[in-house]
């Protein structure tokens, strides 16, 4: 049985509330785990089922009629979810990553939907019944201390927090602003080195070593600085193929993304300031 996730919204700084709990953001997988008719299946946020996929997660001695919701991840370096790996996983049934199901939230229990409990209730419930192994782990959590917890994300290099109300329910299909993320952006100068043909993106290329080294695909951008763009690029055109036109690169500008990939590229660069 499938339910739709609770969304979250942005929040651009963290902040201390008592009011608020904090969670590490993991960078993963959003996954709901449904035991149904003594069945377990696993959902995509997306409703594609991938439960042939996570063996591991099959076996989970939990109540009949029960839903979790949580973040799968692979583990990497000092157990910090390696996202790549994470997509090699579930896009391979080759792969051998290990995988651990972190779960941080309750949407049914035993056939009864439990989202209108508060979340510390939903919290609770969990800690009283979830069975704990190498790959299903309960997501840890601090009543307040959202500054403090970020400067440690950031130090480590992790993805970012979450902060939660504590008396919030759960609603399902919906995205709310008891739940807010913050993301432990990267910043960097970027040209823009082409744009994509048929659907929005600009090709960015960095600076290394005297030579400006493909850097990735950039979607996010405002209306009114896609509008500045296309007023200025067409006398930097050098070529072009059937998806893209290709500039030199005299356009630069400021991007945030979540953290370079094995290959030394931006991960979902975003657009900040033009720079020249």
């Amino acid at each position: 049985m499938f339910i739709s996730p609770m969304l979250l919204h942005k929040s651009d700084h963290p902040f201390d509330d008592e009011d608020y709990i904090t969670e590490l953001k993991l960078d993963g997988i959003r996954l709901i785990l449904s035991k149904i008719d003594n069945k377990v299946r696993l959902y995509t946020r997306h409703k594609n089922e991938v439960t042939s996929k996570f063996p591991e997660l099959l076996d989970i001695d939990i109540p009949n009629g029960t839903i979790l919701d949580g973040e799968l991840i692979v583990p990497g370096e000092n157990g910090k979810p390696d996202f790549e790996a994470m997509m090699e996983r579930f896009q391979s049934n080759k792969s051998l990553h290990f995988i651990q199901y972190g779960v941080f939230d309750i949407i049914y229990f035993k056939g009864k939907k439990v989202t209108n409990l508060t979340l510390i209730e939903r919290k609770a419930l969990l800690k009283s019944f979830l069975p704990q192994s190498e790959n299903i782990v309960l997501v840890k959590w601090l009543q307040g201390k959202g500054e403090a917890y970020f400067n440690l994300v950031e130090q480590q290099g992790l993805e970012g927090i979450v902060l939660k109300r504590a008396n919030s329910q759960y609603h399902i299909n919906k995205r709310s602003y008891d739940w807010l993320k913050v993301i432990n952006y990267q910043y960097t100068d970027a040209y823009i080195t082409g744009f994509r043909k048929n659907e929005f993106g600009l090709l960015l290329g960095v600076e290394d070593k005297g030579k400006v080294k493909a850097a990735g695909l950039m979607e996010l951008m405002s209306k009114k600085e896609k509008f500045k763009f296309f007023k200025q690029y067409q006398d930097l055109i050098v070529d072009e193929n059937d998806k893209f036109i290709f500039l030199n690169p005299q356009i630069k500008c400021r991007v945030k993304f979540r953290n370079y990939t094995r290959e030394g590229k931006l991960r979902i660069p975003s657009f900040v300031e033009y720079i020249s």
